[in-house]
């Protein structure tokens, strides 16, 4: 293994997408994001074939310029994913790798008042610029959407909120279950943010901005659960709730928000139960070891879509031997099983 870039069997092409959805966002959040397209091998000798797209998106604080990034004896995300295409008996597909980055490290691709519409800049204006410029079947059976942690919770609402564009979606990891997973992170975050600055966001955000990020213990935990709030809990004028009060206790009426986009919970509405019904393939896993609980998230979303009427030869679900890290080599194998079934 190379510990620097392989050769390729198909290509990648870094694009920028100048976005007016982003343009103004409330946090001055650059418009123009990154965009990388992977062609799989073929693409430019057959100029009449078209090809099935899947869409990647990234975890909590992840963004466009680290999805190359090399670790020690570990192969990157892209190159996982033309390893796959290159070894042959997987039907090729476009994949595409999406940036949602915001000033508090994501926004969950949803649209919010705190942060800006990503959902729309994903649906309304990724979707088609692809389908703009590349080779694509550019409709929902031959369109799916793939990713870890945030990006597998992503890849779980988005088909339930849009299933005239998404028909097929691989969750690894998703955040799901909030009661257990959420749950589980949010009374020592308040001990955190109260130890340190007598539990006030506005102090830590006042801090965190003059000095450079990751300097302090807990930065990283205090931001990710201010970015989970500007997504699920902001108001109408932009104020971000958190869901939590100075003793540590859920505030109420803010956590019924947070639930309300809870993937378990969406999946019994029956709009989203309806919409569920209709995909095609659903591949969800998480390591038994997940240190934030999201194995049982995963799992109370299978039951989910049990419930739901979504058949079983539809599904894929697996607990593997893991934890939440280094489980990248899992993303090919819900790929191959994508391509499969849009093929």
């Amino acid at each position: 293994m190379l510990p620097w870039s392989a050769d390729l069997a198909g290509r990648f092409e870094h694009a920028v997408i100048d976005s007016e959805l982003l343009r103004g966002n409330p946090l001055g959040d650059p418009h123009e994001r990154p965009l990388l397209v992977y062609l799989p091998p073929g693409y430019d000798e057959d100029r009449a074939r078209r090809y099935p797209v899947i869409y990647v998106t990234p975890g909590y604080s992840g963004h466009g310029g680290m999805w190359f990034n090399r670790t020690p004896f570990r192969t990157p995300h892209p190159e996982l994913v033309d390893a796959l295409f290159a070894r042959g008996g997987t039907p090729p597909a476009i994949v595409v790798f999406a940036d949602g980055w915001t000033a508090y490290g994501g926004g969950q691709f949803l649209n919010s008042p705190a942060t800006g519409r990503y959902h729309s800049y994903l649906c309304d204006e990724i979707v088609p610029w692809v389908d703009a410029r590349y080779r694509t079947l550019a409709d929902r059976d031959h369109r799916a959407l793939a990713g870890k942690s945030t990006g597998g919770y992503v890849a779980m609402i988005t088909p339930m909120l849009r299933p005239d564009l998404f028909g097929a979606l691989a969750t690894h990891a998703g955040d799901a279950l909030f009661d257990v997973g959420y749950r589980h992170e949010l009374t020592w975050r308040a001990r955190l943010l109260r130890d340190r600055y007598d539990g006030s966001y506005e102090r830590f955000l006042a801090d965190f901005r003059t000095r450079i990020p990751g300097t302090k213990p807990g930065d990283l935990e205090l931001m990710e659960v201010y970015a989970y709030a500007s997504a699920y809990s902001a108001d109408e004028d932009g104020t971000v709730r958190v869901p939590f009060d100075d003793t540590g206790a859920l505030d109420p009426e803010v956590w019924e928000r947070w639930l309300a986009w809870d993937p378990v919970v969406m999946a019994g509405r029956p709009v989203y139960a309806e919409a569920l019904r209709s995909l095609r393939a659903i591949w969800i896993d998480a390591g038994d070891k997940d240190e934030y609980f999201l194995d049982f998230g995963a799992t109370a979303f299978r039951r989910a879509l049990a419930t739901a009427g979504v058949p079983d030869e539809r599904i894929h679900f697996e607990l593997f031997d893991g934890g939440h890290g280094g489980i990248e080599y899992r993303y090919p194998l819900a790929l191959a099983w994508l391509c499969e079934r849009m093929a």
